[in-house]
């Protein structure tokens, strides 16, 4: 059983063993040619995709895909609400993105961050101080306006709104997403299958196991964090304050992407092609909803303001819409 060790000093935060204990990280199930036609509608975006979000503001689909050369600049695809594409190259490789729903798009870059204006693709580099050789892997935005971003060698830097660092923590074998519910940043590190809440300060509050085999991460309106443990095939749903587990439900199909809406969880199965909505109003979780989807569906998002969810393709069949996707729940 791996263990979860920390010792919190100062504004400082540092792993007792420098070399925690970890284990392979679970992954999405390479997925079947689809037995169904999608439902909705297909946009023919090429790539690889790995990452989504939608932004309010500008009603846009924020897609990102690295290119095959890990090192080499990447491009984001902001789609707009009429279904029309832009591709945006971002100021060097990426690995991660962010939003702060009002129509700026960041993404974690070694040594720093983009951020992306949505309506202009105007394409800003930040450099933080002492971390230029640092590969950020993970990136959240407060609501202060600073910046919480996570390394593959399992630190946490904290960026006030004039982009100065205000704290490190060195707590993890490495940061694989960051969700921000209220104030507290909450991190998924896979090799440790773990959740934990961080203050504002960026001390450690809560350090939980999450299944066998963690792998994605978001939070909701409702003020929880939802976690899929893929390779147990659960979907985790915590509180923050104080991080506990309140729900495990079993998910078939080898869940995935995940995201969250006022109505509706919503869970896609990447070895079966399916995206399936989930009622958490009644404190077990209900399935309401089930769509066949694009193939490899590793990605979500979802506009509250239409009700239209986004499946994304990560093996480059396109980014799938379904409008109403509640339909009357």
């Amino acid at each position: 059983m791996l263990a979860l060790v920390l010792v919190v000093t100062g504004c400082s935060s540092k792993l007792t063993d420098p070399t925690p204990a970890t284990i392979e990280p679970a992954t999405a199930a390479v997925s079947p040619s689809p037995a169904q036609a999608p439902a909705g509608e297909v946009l023919a975006v090429g790539g690889l995709h790995t990452a989504a979000l939608f932004d309010p503001v500008t009603s846009s689909l924020v897609v990102f895909t690295p290119g095959a050369d890990p090192q080499a600049p990447a491009p984001v695809t902001i789609v707009g609400p009429g279904g029309g594409t832009r591709p945006v190259e971002l100021d060097g490789a990426a690995t991660a993105i962010a939003g702060n729903g009002r129509g700026v798009a960041y993404a974690a870059t070694r040594g720093g961050f983009n951020s992306v204006d949505l309506t202009t693709g105007t394409v800003t580099a930040t450099t933080i101080d002492g971390e230029a050789n640092t590969d950020f892997t993970a990136i959240a935005r407060r609501a202060d306006g600073s910046m919480v971003l996570g390394s593959a060698g399992g630190a946490i830097v904290i960026v006030d709104d004039e982009r100065a660092v205000t704290n490190k923590t060195e707590i993890f074998a490495r940061v694989d997403a960051i969700v921000i519910e209220d104030d507290t940043a909450v991190v998924l590190d896979r090799g440790q299958t773990s959740v934990t809440a961080l203050n504002e300060q960026g001390a450690a509050l809560q350090a939980l196991r999450a299944g066998i085999g963690a792998t994605t991460i978001a939070a909701d309106s409702a003020g929880r964090v939802l976690v899929v443990d893929t390779r147990g095939g659960q979907l985790l749903v915590f509180s923050v304050d104080p991080l506990i587990q309140r729900q495990g439900y079993p998910v078939s199909g080898t869940p995935y992407g995940i995201v969250g809406s006022q109505t509706l969880i919503w869970v896609s199965e990447t070895a079966s092609n399916a995206v399936v909505g989930y009622d958490l109003s009644t404190g077990i979780p209900v399935e309401k909803m089930r769509y066949p989807t694009v193939q490899q569906p590793n990605s979500l998002a979802f506009d509250e303001g239409t009700g239209t969810l986004y499946v994304i393709s990560g093996s480059g069949d396109g980014i799938q819409v379904i409008r109403n996707a509640a339909g009357a729940t």
